[in-house]
């Protein structure tokens, strides 16, 4: 079993197929993953799940990959049990998210009536595109990659993931832009599309996995710097985040309302 346990995650579902299941069952999405190459026994720490828990899932893989085998587990440091919440710096990008998250929600509205011919449209979807490059991204994301993730292992491979998905991200607004300029509708469609399903799950994997996992690694003093860089960059940032958030606002008032009379 201690050999499994430094055994790539990937590779043991692949073996045992019935491991993906038993993740699965517990919250825990390694079966998606992009990269999948987190060690069996990291997958606990990562995803904060409580000892009884653990004991439970880890009896039930060991079940499989190595019956018969007594499964013992070590004792974790107090400082990784789950918390309560999330620390302020986390619980600012936790917040961004639902902004990000309401615009996710009205694409499919905008999309089914779009029509890239029209002048109006056109600039609705670079409008669009101007709140995904600047809040998502050039503010938001930045916070992330400069500040918060400078402080871990850039080369971990949770955090591999989270680069990756911010790069495929952007590569689908780009093909936004590229298929509006052509005047290309399905292009236009299929690419917003595809970045919505991009960046929802790319958001849960930060709520539910990264951030809290960060919030069991941060020191008390690195919480309260993070919080001091936010929150400049949030003064900064003010005004433009006022008009996102209008934006956001027009938006919902708009194809929201038509949601409900469609419903």
């Amino acid at each position: 079993m201690n050999e499994y346990l430094r055994t790539p995650i990937r590779d043991i579902i692949a073996r045992f197929p019935e491991v993906g299941s038993l993740l699965e069952m517990h919250g825990i999405g390694c079966v998606p993953c992009s990269l999948g190459t987190c060690a069996l026994g990291d997958i606990v720490d990562i995803h904060g799940l409580a000892p009884e828990v653990e004991l439970d899932l880890m009896t039930a893989i060991g079940a499989v990959v190595a019956p018969g085998e007594a499964v013992v587990l070590s004792a974790r440091p107090a400082a990784s049990s789950p918390k309560k919440g999330f620390s302020p710096p986390m619980k600012t990008l936790v917040d961004e998210h639902r902004l990000i998250l309401r615009v996710i929600a009205l694409v499919p509205a905008i999309t089914a009536s779009l029509d890239v011919h029209l002048e109006a449209d056109r600039r609705l979807v670079a409008a669009i595109v101007d709140f995904i490059r600047n809040y998502a991204d050039r503010f938001h994301h930045a916070k992330e990659e400069d500040l918060l993730f400078s402080l871990f292992d850039r080369e971990s491979d949770i955090l591999k993931v989270m680069y990756e998905d911010h790069a495929n991200g952007r590569a689908r607004v780009k093909a936004t832009v590229d298929a509006l300029e052509r005047r290309d509708q399905a292009g236009v469609t299929e690419n917003l599309t595809g970045y919505i399903g991009i960046l929802s799950q790319h958001i849960r994997k930060e709520d539910d996995i990264l951030y809290p996992w960060m919030d069991r690694k941060l020191s008390t003093r690195q919480v309260g710097e993070l919080f001091s860089a936010f929150r400049k960059l949030d003064s900064e940032f003010s005004e433009k985040a006022d008009r996102y958030g209008a934006f956001v606002r027009s938006l919902e008032d708009k194809y929201a309302s038509n949601d409900a009379e469609v419903a």
